[in-house]
């Protein structure tokens, strides 16, 4: 039996006693701190550290909820802090509740579901005060924060590690993806118009739904989805204008709908791989455009600048060699499913899944 089993079964063998977060602490409103100086005390908004001023609003440990924009970002402090009005701090009663304790139930609470705006996300102190809170005895409470903050520093270096390996591997991604293209003189240069059939789309983004039976390309990373489809091929697909004309791709093999002002590339000649021109379109389609694009910023690609955009033709048995290795590299660093950003994502939920345990109290009988 761990030392928390034992504590809860000396302490609150038929459960905890639930109060409001209202009666545990008080919410407050932070305030403009333009008229201060500078100084080593931080400033808290909503995104966090704002500046440093000379004079502090509480130098007791508290709990901030942002109570606009990223609410569900909260920020544990023990040392002297300024808070602005975009966040709330909390003055907590400490013989009743650890502000520890607080900090962690308050991330279990997920505080965005308490959301009152139809825009911008935000809190309201009314709402927050009638929040449901547990107040098992304070052993139990120091139990639980020394098991989380051991569990939150190892979780943070696993990811810290994790992080850095995908840093890495996207920086060798990107070294492979440009050295796999450079080729000598007697590699064939092609134009795309004469191995590819070059065309657009005939749907609006106002079609998209929610869920539908086919992927949906428009000028986004992001694949919509809709009913009906137009196309049933391999092809890669590019925007046509927009913020993202040169820098997104998708690659798609089967039935599909396509934004009328998306490009779909099908490649036509059996010399060359989908897959490869997809990845040398991806490393090489962005400088060629802003060499020949109409405008400046390229906002923009006419049909003629995908045409004459010459494409390097080595063996098939290379292309296949260049489309393994960007493949595997691919994978690790991009793909939800398999790669390091599971991984990542893993991690956060094991932790949320055992944080959520430990925070769950059978509520006391009155």
């Amino acid at each position: 039996m761990s030392k928390l089993e034992q504590l809860i079964n000396e302490l609150c063998p038929d459960g905890v006693e639930y109060k409001t977060l209202g009666d545990v602490l008080k919410i407050k409103n932070g305030k403009d701190y333009k008229q201060f100086k500078e100084g080593n005390i931080p400033v808290y908004g909503s995104g966090g550290i704002m500046t440093y001023i000379d004079t502090f609003v509480l130098d007791k440990p508290s709990v901030l909820i942002p109570r606009k924009g990223s609410i569900d970002k909260l920020y544990y402090v023990e040392n002297p802090f300024w808070t602005v009005d975009t966040i709330f701090y909390t003055e907590i009663y400490t013989d009743i509740v650890i502000p520890k304790f607080v900090f962690y139930y308050l991330q279990k609470e997920h505080l965005e579901q308490y959301n009152t705006a139809g825009g911008v996300p935000s809190l309201t102190q009314g709402v927050l005060n009638k929040i449901s809170f547990p107040i098992p005895p304070l052993q139990v409470q120091e139990e639980i924060v020394r098991i989380l903050d051991t569990f939150t520093e190892l979780t943070a270096e696993l990811t810290a590690e994790l992080t850095a390996e995908l840093t890495m591997r996207k920086q060798q991604y990107e070294y492979y993806i440009k050295n796999l293209f450079i080729f000598d003189n007697s590699i064939e240069l092609v134009k795309l118009s004469d191995i590819a059939n070059i065309g657009t789309g005939s749907s609006n983004t106002n079609e998209q739904l929610e869920v539908g039976d086919y992927p949906f390309f428009v000028r986004s990373q992001e694949i919509r989805r809709k009913n009906e489809y137009e196309f049933d091929e391999t092809a890669i697909i590019t925007s046509g204008d927009g913020v993202g004309v040169g820098k997104i791709f998708h690659f798609v093999n089967g039935k599909y709908a396509l934004h009328q002002r998306a490009y779909r590339i099908n490649i036509t000649n059996s010399n060359i791989i989908p897959k490869y021109f997809y990845y040398y379109m991806k490393n090489k389609f962005y400088e060629y455009i802003t060499k020949s694009a109409y405008s400046s910023s390229v906002t923009s690609i006419r049909r003629p600048m995908l045409n004459n955009f010459c494409v390097p033709v080595p063996s098939v048995e290379e292309q296949q060699r260049i489309v393994d290795i960007l493949d595997r590299f691919d994978t690790l660093v991009n793909d939800i499913k398999e790669g390091l950003p599971v991984e990542i994502e893993a991690r956060k939920q094991q932790y949320e899944y055992y944080r959520d345990k430990l925070l769950t109290f059978k509520k006391l009988e009155k």
